[in-house]
């Protein structure tokens, strides 16, 4: 039997409305979690990049990545192990500024962790910690004490360590119009 996985699947598209539902419909119809999902614009002008983190078999993951290719906007899909990527995800952590001063610990436990503050007033503080997901889970764990207001995480980025070559396909598609 096939073991699970965790997979990046890194899907560049063109900008279009509903495509985001359509690609999340695909891993809805297959009951497949998705653990992580973050869009952005891509290194290519005008082409997005979709990052998704999801927990499956190989062969379950090429046929997602075949299923993801047969939408019109898709120009390419790959997928990643996370031994084959660089990933990080960002969180903060919104506290009341009364215990920045009050509980001197919440400096060394911010210092510790290699997180920053990223803005003080009157009423709260903010921190700002960029690593792994089990370096913000700490570091949430840390603070959970002294009284979280707010806490929000990013989904993964990633970046392949080896070249993917979209550049390459994307001038195939600029050649043949």
């Amino acid at each position: 039997m096939e073991k699970r996985k965790n997979y990046t699947v890194s899907v560049y598209t063109e900008n279009n409305v509903g495509l985001l539902h359509r690609i999340s419909a695909i891993f809805l119809k297959r009951h497949i979690n998705i653990e992580s999902f973050t869009t952005s614009e891509s290194e290519i002008k005008n082409v997005y990049r979709f990052i998704i983190v999801v927990k499956m078999t190989k062969s379950g993951v090429e046929r997602v990545i075949k299923q993801i290719e047969k939408q019109v906007e898709v120009i390419k899909a790959f997928y990643h192990r996370d031994d084959e990527t660089i990933f990080q995800e960002s969180a903060l952590y919104k506290m009341k500024s009364s215990a920045l001063f009050e509980e001197r610990h919440i400096q060394n436990i911010i210092k510790d962790s290699n997180a920053r503050i990223v803005t003080v007033n009157t009423e709260f503080f903010v921190i700002e910690k960029t690593g792994f997901r089990n370096d913000t889970e700490k570091l949430y764990k840390d603070l959970a004490p002294f009284g979280l207001l707010q806490f929000t995480r990013s989904g993964r980025i990633a970046v392949s360590k080896e070249k993917m070559g979209i550049s390459e396909i994307l001038n195939t598609f600029k050649n043949q119009k």
